[in-house]
């Protein structure tokens, strides 16, 4: 049984120019252990769908709705607030992409990580002191004894990004949400990061949704990649098959518009165009007018999910490498 399972899942929020479908009809599923990864560029509804796996939308403006949305086999959607406080923190953990917003300017970063520690680990003082300290070691963090008394303005940005993966990692949750964790940190550190959630992956079975526009971490990190755009799962796949058989559109954009490590890669080609305004109903596919692969078919009626093998499927009728 997986350990988070999405059906259709929609999220909606009320604007004066009408309902934007931030989240379109994703379903997924994420077994124990697994590291599932959740790419594209700004506004594709990477983050909106970790947010609505957290019940942390605002509503309104929000309306999350879901054929099945399931933590653990319960049904996420159909708890309290108070029992998702419960799972939040403990069992489920999130790293905000901007640590300044998350944490709170006027404690210090002993306290917001001790916090954490009381509430759902039921530690005194003590314990959870010696804890925080080990964390705050644990992600690279100096003299990590006197920075318990320090205030979020005096870190760094890429400091504080590794208070935000300390605090989510204190309670050694089963589902950890790493949303752009990595992007703050230098090379040295955010490798240090990356090896950290392959060690909890593998002694703890801890499943991961790491979402990221970096396709170089990605390639290092999941086991398997859904691509999104306009709030929908264009393409899921392994992830080596991934990038070696891109089967759509935008995932083949987005490859191209990246920097290659092995040199085949001679020149960025960029995705020209913006993405469609989410208020308004696609009846064809979204990515259409930015599509350099498109064909006659794709003007003329909806894509259908089609499968290429083992877990690869992609919402595309080009013919992609064949």
């Amino acid at each position: 049984m997986s350990l988070l399972s999405a059906r259709n899942l929609r999220t909606r929020f009320a604007t004066d120019r009408g309902e934007v479908r931030a989240v379109d009809g994703v379903s997924f599923d994420l077994a124990e252990g697994e590291i599932l990864g959740l790419v594209g560029e700004s506004g594709s509804g990477k983050s909106v769908t970790a947010l609505s796996v957290m019940r942390l939308v605002p509503e309104p403006p929000g309306r999350i709705a879901a054929d099945s949305l399931t933590f653990d086999g319960t049904e996420i959607l159909a708890l309290s607030e108070a029992q998702m406080r419960e799972i939040r923190g403990s069992s489920m953990a999130m790293i905000f992409q901007d640590p300044m917003r998350s944490l709170n300017p006027v404690l210090t970063i002993g306290r917001q990580l001790t916090e954490v520690l009381r509430r759902h680990q039921k530690m005194d003082g003590t314990a959870a002191r010696r804890r925080a300290i080990e964390l705050l070691e644990m992600v690279g963090i100096p003299m990590a004894e006197k920075r318990l008394a320090a205030y979020p303005h005096q870190f760094s940005g890429g400091m504080r990004q590794r208070v935000m993966i300390a605090i989510a990692l204190s309670c050694n949750p089963r589902l950890l949400i790493a949303d752009e964790a990595t992007t703050a940190l230098d090379v040295t550190i955010q490798a240090q990061i990356v090896e950290l959630v392959k060690q909890l992956t593998r002694e703890r079975g801890t499943s991961v949704i790491w979402i990221s526009h970096d396709l170089g971490v990605v390639a290092g990190l999941c086991d398997r990649v859904n691509v999104m755009y306009a709030g929908r799962v264009v393409e899921t796949s392994p992830i080596r098959d991934l990038f070696k058989h891109p089967r759509h559109g935008y995932t083949l954009g987005l490859m191209g518009s990246t920097p290659r490590v092995d040199g085949m890669q001679k020149r960025l080609t960029p995705i020209e165009g913006l993405p469609p305004n989410l208020a308004e109903p696609q009846t064809l596919c979204p990515f259409l007018p930015r599509c350099r692969v498109s064909i006659e078919a794709c003007r003329q009626r909806p894509p259908e999910r089609r499968s290429f093998g083992p877990g690869h499927t992609a919402v595309c009728l080009a013919e992609l490498g064949t």
